[in-house]
């Protein structure tokens, strides 16, 4: 094999693959030389359709990329400079993201944050925002990036709470892309679908720069992605027309597909990665039964990139969201995953040029455990367990037994304050038929490991509430759970922890309670 592709199809050749160093195989030095060595090797083929059927080359990309970055030098950027986009077009962001690289430090934002967190961002980073609509000329004559300049800017968090902003190099970028690339589950004929929003890492790393490193064809769906209901109703036959051969979605996304009806010829479609949240085993069941297509989890966050393991699909681990990927090192301290390696980030952005490095080991803050192969299994977040009488529950295992009621679509359990145990649990399900939240108890009931983690009430809900790119967004369920409780007070979520505004009235009850609070 080549020193940039070695042998890398079960997770067996995890240790040959490591016995050559990272330095040695010859990555390219930024995303730029990335995306230039595309260009060089595949100049006509098909780098990107836009749906509904604009398609650029790989040559088209590195042009429009070009037009951009001297729009941005023009406008005055110089390498350290942080430059804030927020749009919904691909066609806009897809190349603006990649020249922002190229001049300076790329800071794609949600657009559905509020303004004042996007001032806050803004302040933060020290960020302007460029004008798109003057594009430069198609030739690049300004200085290349190196691979410990910083590539961009992520802010990371829900749709409310104050987002932390993480900070990645060129290295971290094109080191996590190769990893994801290196794999044999694809070759320079595989297709794949997107659909997640540009301001998130997998998308820009898993759909973005993967691809460039074998030249492979990714298809594009609209500004709204898999929050568009019409795309669901086509989906099928976008498959079936564009050969799909791969994609990658949230647990939700899977959810939907589950049902709906598979009217074309989806045999293109090998296998379906799936990450961002976890995998509940009633909707991996629910897919692939429905589709006869295999669900291939994965596991990352923002600070390290975005990819640090991945499953195989001809080698399932039951429970495990898959084996860590070459060259990052995982491990569980006092039962929380940490991880370090080429793909931990710079830091978070404390101000404009300043970051707070993170230690030698990343502290993931989700609760895991590592076997003897480096395959990671998670048990949950640490912020979201729910403390009943000081003994720990996971949500997960309420909520994987109301999965497994034939009526139930979705499930997220959360800890509601109580007097005497600190928490109880409480559990919110949409359903696809009739069960009465009494049913659904005892139905959970019978069936959680332990007394302890039955719900106290089960609440039906149209849908649960998500963050923009489908994570499970918990603090809008946690607030729900506490104004039950204090039906008379306010509750609020301030940078996504629950907290009671009170009267001093109220202060003597509230002291009772392990709940955040404060004086109005």
């Amino acid at each position: 094999m080549s020193t940039l592709w070695p042998r890398y199809n079960a997770p067996e050749d995890l240790a040959e693959i490591e016995s050559v160093p990272l330095a040695a195989r010859g990555l390219p030095d930024s995303t730029y030389a990335l995306l230039e060595r595309a260009a060089d090797l595949w100049p006509n083929r098909s780098a990107i359709t836009f749906l509904p059927g604009v398609t650029w080359t790989f040559s088209d990309l590195l042009r429009h990329v070009h037009e951009y970055a001297n729009s941005f030098r023009r406008q005055g950027f110089l390498r350290r400079d942080a430059i804030a986009l927020m749009s919904d077009d691909r066609q806009v962001m897809i190349p603006a993201i990649l020249a922002a690289q190229l001049v300076g430090i790329a800071m794609p934002i949600n657009p559905a944050l509020s303004p004042e967190h996007v001032d806050e961002l803004l302040v933060r980073s020290g960020a302007r925002i460029p004008d798109l609509s003057d594009p430069g000329p198609s030739t690049f004559d300004g200085a290349r990036p190196q691979s410990s300049d910083l590539a961009a800017y992520f802010h990371t968090g829900g749709t409310t709470g104050a987002p932390k902003i993480a900070a990645h190099t060129h290295a971290n970028e094109v080191a996590n892309a190769w990893m994801l690339a290196a794999n044999e589950l694809l070759d320079e004929d595989a297709v794949l679908f997107a659909a997640l929003p540009l301001f998130h890492v997998n998308a820009l790393i898993v759909t973005v720069l993967t691809p460039l490193f074998k030249g492979q064809h990714v298809v594009w769906a609209g500004p709204l992605g898999y929050r568009d209901p019409a795309l669901y109703g086509e989906f099928w036959q976008i498959v079936e027309r564009y050969r799909i051969t791969t994609m990658s979605a949230v647990p939700t996304v899977y959810s939907v597909l589950a049902q709906c009806p598979v009217n074309a010829d989806i045999s293109s479609l090998r296998f379906a990665m799936v990450g961002a949240a976890p995998l509940p085993p009633a909707v991996r069941k629910a897919f692939e039964a429905h589709t006869g297509v295999p669900l291939v989890e994965g596991y990352g966050l923002t600070e390290a990139t975005c990819a640090s393991a991945r499953s195989f699909p001809d080698a399932p681990r039951p429970g495990s969201v898959g084996q860590r990927l070459p060259y990052q090192q995982v491990k569980a301290r006092d039962g929380v995953l940490a991880i370090s390696g080429p793909t931990v980030f710079a830091g978070y952005v404390t101000g404009p040029g300043e970051l707070e490095p993170p230690g030698e080991w990343l502290d993931t803050g989700d609760l895991a455990s590592v076997d003897d192969d480096g395959f990671v299994r998670l048990s949950g977040r640490a912020k979201d367990l729910i403390v009943r009488g000081g003994h720990n529950i996971d949500p997960a295992v309420i909520e994987d037994a109301l999965l497994g009621h034939p009526a139930v679509t979705a499930a997220s359990a959360v800890g509601q304050p109580d007097l005497h145990a600190g928490e109880v649990p409480v559990v919110y399900v949409t359903l696809a038929a009739q069960a009465t939240p009494e049913e659904l108890r005892q139905w959970a009931r019978e069936r959680v490991p332990e007394k302890a983690a039955a719900p106290k009430e089960v609440v039906v809900l149209d849908a649960l509430p998500l963050t923009v790119i489908g994570k499970p967004y918990k603090p809008e369920l946690r607030a729900d759970a506490t104004r039950r409780v204090f039906p008379d007070l306010e509750v609020v979520i301030e940078g996504g922890t629950v907290v009671v505004l009170a009267t001093e009235e109220a202060k003597p009850v509230l002291e009772q309670y392990t709940v955040a609070w404060r004086i109005t």
